[in-house]
């Protein structure tokens, strides 16, 4: 949905712009200040790339800046007395609280050269995810899809569990519960203990003769998104009549670990609502019905609620806030900056 038209110029509430950089592309949405929903947006499918120095600041900027200028111009009509500009940009990125120095260091002056941008906040996506699923108040959400993160706030800090990546944890996540599925997979090959037919003959009419899964596996560069693809045929497993017990099994145990994360993370005092959001959740019954008895054991003084929106709904949430001095997240050097306006 496109922003209402509205005059531009001295005394106008200003636009914000909201960025959500990830493994699928560049999102961008530009959103009324006063109306952060209504938004118009646009995107690439090329991801930002990284390089030695971490996320390139340099090609985030080449896509995002003409993307922007863009939704300016739509922005401010053909008869427009005053070009529109941007009161604030909150830039959520996948890799932000690791690999983000490039863009800290690079982003604020930048934004502030090309489009007069004063008012920045630099974001880890968990963090806009968190901010697009609960909004501005406390609480606790969990992020997953290829991989899984859990944040919680109680506005005076963060508290993040996991999102360590696949090979340190991830535990729960798609890439989590594709590589268990393929283990199973093998066993059942090898004729080990805990292996699963069904789960093999899965394996083999996606990916072909089981001995030569290391060969397709192994060499590619996208491995988490290659056993991410597999954690539907666990689900499928899971399901099928009569159900497979190991696939079962495995997406309780998949439960167990994104429970254990999001405990870590709640609040400890009074009610903690904890929102679930990303695409591992479209799995649905098979992966939730198993979640939600484990969240009930571990956050019995929990309540889960739906995501109110997605990453890039959080950005434009978050740059509205800073743009009408209502930012209530707490800032961290890595999670959440907010530079000064002199682009420090």
């Amino acid at each position: 949905m496109r922003p209402s038209p509205r005059t531009t110029g001295p005394g106008a509430t200003p636009w914000v712009l909201g960025v959500d950089s990830g493994g699928s592309g560049l999102r961008v949405a530009l959103a009324d200040a006063s109306d952060p929903p209504r938004v118009t947006a646009t995107a690439s499918r090329e991801p930002v790339r990284t390089g030695p120095a971490g996320i390139d600041a340099a090609h985030l900027l080449d896509q995002l800046l003409p993307m922007a200028r863009t939704l300016l111009d739509e922005a401010a009509g053909p008869d427009a007395a005053f070009p529109a500009t941007i009161g604030a940009v909150a830039i959520g990125a996948a890799g932000m609280a690791t690999l983000g120095d490039d863009l800290r260091d690079r982003l604020p002056q930048a934004l502030r050269s090309a489009l007069g941008v004063r008012r920045l906040a630099l974001a880890a996506d968990a963090v806009t995810a968190y901010a697009g699923a609960l909004g501005l108040r406390p609480g606790a959400v969990v992020a997953a899809g290829t991989g899984m993160i859990a944040l919680g706030t109680d506005l005076a800090g963060w508290r993040r569990a996991d999102g360590w990546g696949h090979l340190l944890g991830d535990c729960g996540g798609g890439a989590w519960i594709g590589r268990a599925g393929l283990e199973a997979a093998m066993r059942a090959h090898d004729g080990r203990g805990g292996g699963s037919p069904a789960l093999l003959a899965r394996v083999e009419a996606v990916f072909g003769p089981a001995p030569e899964l290391p060969g397709l596996l192994y060499p590619r560069t996208d491995r988490p998104a290659v056993l991410a693809s597999f954690a539907p045929e666990v689900a499928r497993c899971a399901t099928a009549a009569p159900g497979d017990p190991v696939a079962a099994a495995i997406l309780r145990e998949a439960a167990g670990h994104i429970a254990d994360a999001a405990a870590a993370v709640c609040p400890p005092s009074g009610e903690c609502e904890v929102a679930l959001t990303g695409g591992l959740f479209k799995m649905g019954d098979p992966l939730l019905v198993p979640l939600r008895a484990a969240l009930g054991e571990r956050l019995p003084h929990a309540r889960t609620v739906a995501a109110a929106g997605d990453p890039l709904a959080g950005a434009v949430r978050v740059a509205s806030a800073l743009a009408t001095d209502s930012l209530r997240l707490p800032a961290d050097g890595r999670l959440l900056r907010v530079p000064t306006e002199q682009g420090s």
